[in-house]
């Protein structure tokens, strides 16, 4: 349950600033002109279309040079060493199951370095919690779009999935369900697989996968499922996440009763989780079991993918303990039942024995998701999975100083 879209906006609950900083100077790839349309591709076979990662469009989004990236990101505050190439960016729209199973579509931006090799490895990448469906990596240009740039223009392509229920796919945000997170980032990685023949940059096959916050626990799951054999065309080479909440029983939530986490970061999460969650699982059946008037009435429209950050958060009380019944404070703090199961159901994506190097990046200062995630992750992975301290960094500064390190380690020049 963590978020680095909120991180870039909020500082304090008065104090809220939007890092919309525009891209400049982008000239699209279609001529330059200034709103391409999409390739559709819905001529295609009927059975292809039940395939899951089949593109269904592929819409040049926009080109930026290499000092144009090294611009961008230095705006954003990001190092920018790492830079190499320019980038060209497209929002992919492609066919995945929804939460239940049902065939859906998601989209999500597939980058690619303007230069370097013509074969190109693939960075995937996963972003935090966001609420807002235009915040999303296709759509948004903010955030989360850092990564992209950084991770294409050092000579990868990156594919950066928007999730379900965000960019431009339909339906509501399935927010911390790991296993619907794990299939739309499987199957956008198909659907780059597809674009990058199409536009005559093929893929090697080898996947790098990185994600922070929320993003950070579906690039291990989806290191999981990628080392059981999800797609046997892609070869996980290494994993890197960034301050994810990998242990929501263990420590996330033990962190919302002893300070760990700050009120709110914590009153925000765990609203939209409980929310999100009891959409998949009956958790409640009214919200009044859980939360106290008046936001009982209130909370489950604040969740539609329309509003922004701050709506939410000037909606809800200052701590959650305010929000939640006496009897559901209780019960999250030692939970039972569904809850219990729902909790379990996203607590494992560590549990296995990766074959390949994995670096778990997290921040000591992080008030967000408490570093005893990472810990917790890397004695479950066993072996010597090195847990590397970003200090006394915020959530979002821890992600600031661990991704040019991951650049770095990912990069052709870094990894050969």
């Amino acid at each position: 349950m963590a978020t680095e879209t909120r991180n870039s906006r909020i500082r304090t609950r008065g104090s809220w600033t939007r890092r919309g900083v525009a891209v400049v100077a982008a000239l699209l790839l279609a001529g330059g002109v200034a709103a391409p349309a999409a390739t559709a591709l819905d001529n295609a076979p009927a059975t292809a279309h039940r395939t899951r990662g089949t593109l269904v469009s592929v819409t040049p989004v926009t080109t930026l040079t290499r000092a144009e990236v090294v611009r961008w990101l230095t705006e954003h505050g990001m190092d920018a060493e790492q830079v190499r190439h320019g980038v060209r960016t497209y929002r992919l729209t492609y066919r995945t199951p929804d939460a239940y199973g049902r065939p859906t579509t998601a989209t999500g931006l597939f980058t690619v370095p303007a230069g370097g090799d013509r074969r190109l490895g693939l960075v995937s990448d996963t972003h935090g919690t966001m609420v807002n469906r235009g915040y999303a990596p296709s759509v948004g240009d903010d955030f989360g779009r850092i990564p992209s740039y950084l991770y294409a223009s050092t000579g990868r392509a990156v594919a950066a999935p928007d999730y379900l229920g965000l960019g431009e796919g339909p339906g509501r945000h399935p927010y911390m369900d790991t296993a619907s997170s794990v299939t739309a980032s499987l199957d956008m990685l198909r659907a780059a697989r597809y674009a990058a023949h199409r536009l005559d940059r093929p893929l090697t096959g080898d996947v790098y996968a990185t994600g922070f916050s929320q993003g950070g626990q579906v690039a291990m799951a989806l290191g999981k499922a990628l080392r059981s054999g999800a797609d046997h065309g892609f070869r996980l080479k290494a994993l890197a996440p960034v301050s994810g909440p990998y242990d929501l029983s263990g420590q996330e939530i033990p962190a919302l009763y002893d300070g760990r986490v700050n009120d709110t970061s914590g009153i925000f999460y765990t609203t939209y989780f409980l929310v999100a969650q009891n959409r998949l699982h009956p958790l409640y059946k009214d919200p009044a079991e859980v939360f106290r008037a008046p936001y009982a009435s209130r909370v489950e429209s604040l969740f539609d993918g329309d509003h922004q950050e701050e709506d939410v958060v000037n909606a809800l009380p200052r701590t959650v303990k305010e929000l939640l019944t006496p009897a559901y404070y209780r019960q999250l703090r030692h939970p039972t039942g569904a809850l219990r199961a729902t909790l379990k159901a996203n607590d494992g994506a560590c549990a296995w024995k990766p074959k390949i190097p994995v670096r778990l990046y997290a921040a000591a200062g992080d008030s967000d998701v408490p570093i005893g995630n990472a810990y917790s992750c890397a004695r479950r992975l066993g072996g010597r999975t090195p847990v590397l301290d970003q200090g006394a960094r915020d959530h979002f500064g821890g992600f600031r100083s661990a991704a040019p390190k991951i650049a770095e380690w990912f990069s052709p020049q870094g990894r050969g």
